[in-house]
């Protein structure tokens, strides 16, 4: 499933607490996607990496109550008291199988030990696929049949459209639509510790904004990537200069063309990008007018980035004056 269709999917079955269980490849985004549902939703949320605990962590430890002479256990303080929100099981299948089964019971039984999970909290489990050379351990059937399972899928569209809401490099952004293959090059056969993901171009943003020297760029960036692919970005990234004035652009409507194809893809995204940073009628306006001149493929890139990200355009007479003109590649 796309990033859209699994977030539209768990955010309905979160409120009728249907555990679900999100598969997928290492460095997709998992965990992001499922923050990003609790921050939509304005509601409470706990990572937990399951992988990295014990089993007394998650049930808590026992001691002696005096009044009722049984042995207890203490519930763990970072396991959620009150609210509503969602409680995120991360990496459950790499966690041992003894940690699993006080998972299992705060799954079947939404508690473990003393503790109850509150009413208003929902459970989400994610985990690396067994192929993938992560470490994993198969999960016991009780326990999966407890989940309803879906698989995250990568798709560029759905990666560009979180690329442009936060503000990651245009650079990054243009070459993934240059070069769509090199936004998840994960190969389980692999030796390569370095590859492209999602997670590894967030990676690549931050490197760029750190200001490193030139001559550790490529080092850092291709620690990030792979080598291979740090390389060609970093071939495509000396495009950006070549790009005519943007603001110029989204300010009066006129500025240079360009034949080559990375330019085109560097300009798109950068367009896309300045815009959404500084939105308004009058820019949507010059926005619109400059692609008129542009080709074709590249004028409807163009607009289906501004419309995946929420800009309205149905309004501008310049804009119906575009569909006339680019209708023949919109069906």
């Amino acid at each position: 499933m796309t990033i859209t269709e699994l977030k539209d999917t768990i955010a309905s079955l979160l409120a009728q607490k249907v555990p679900t269980f999100l598969w997928g490849a290492p460095g997709i985004g998992k965990s992001s996607i499922i923050r990003q549902i609790a921050q939509e939703q304005n509601i409470g949320f706990i990572d937990l990496r399951l992988a990295l605990m014990d089993p007394t962590d998650l049930k808590g430890i026992p001691f002696y109550d005096k009044e009722s002479h049984t042995a207890l256990w203490a519930p763990p303080a970072f396991l959620p008291k009150e609210g509503e929100g969602i409680l995120f099981l991360d990496e459950l299948n790499s966690a041992p199988p003894s940690v699993q089964a006080s998972a299992y019971q705060l799954v079947l039984d939404r508690k473990v030990g003393e503790y109850e999970l509150p009413s208003g909290w929902a459970i989400v489990a994610a985990g690396n696929r067994e192929g993938d050379r992560g470490v994993t351990y198969r999960m016991p059937s009780p326990l999966a049949n407890r989940f309803v399972h879906f698989e995250m899928d990568v798709h560029v569209d759905d990666w560009r459209v979180w690329a442009f809401e936060n503000s990651v490099d245009a650079r990054i952004i243009a070459y993934i639509a240059y070069k769509k293959e090199h936004l998840f090059t994960f190969d389980a056969k692999s030796e390569n510790k370095s590859f492209a993901t999602p997670r590894s171009w967030e990676y690549v943003d931050k490197i760029l904004k750190a200001n490193l020297k030139p001559s550790l760029l490529l080092e850092a960036i291709g620690a990030a990537l792979g080598r291979d692919v740090g390389v060609s970005f970093l071939a495509f990234a000396k495009v950006m200069n070549k790009l005519p004035d943007i603001e110029m652009i989204l300010e009066s409507g006129s500025g240079a063309y360009s034949d080559e194809v990375d330019v085109l893809y560097a300009l798109s995204s950068g367009i896309v990008g300045s815009f959404l940073g500084n939105p308004s009628n009058e820019r949507l306006e010059h926005l619109l007018t400059y692609t008129f001149g542009l080709k074709s493929e590249f004028a409807v890139m163009i607009v289906q980035d501004l419309q995946r990200s929420g800009v309205k355009m149905e309004h501008s007479d310049v804009f119906k004056e575009w569909v006339k003109k680019f209708a023949y590649l919109l069906g």
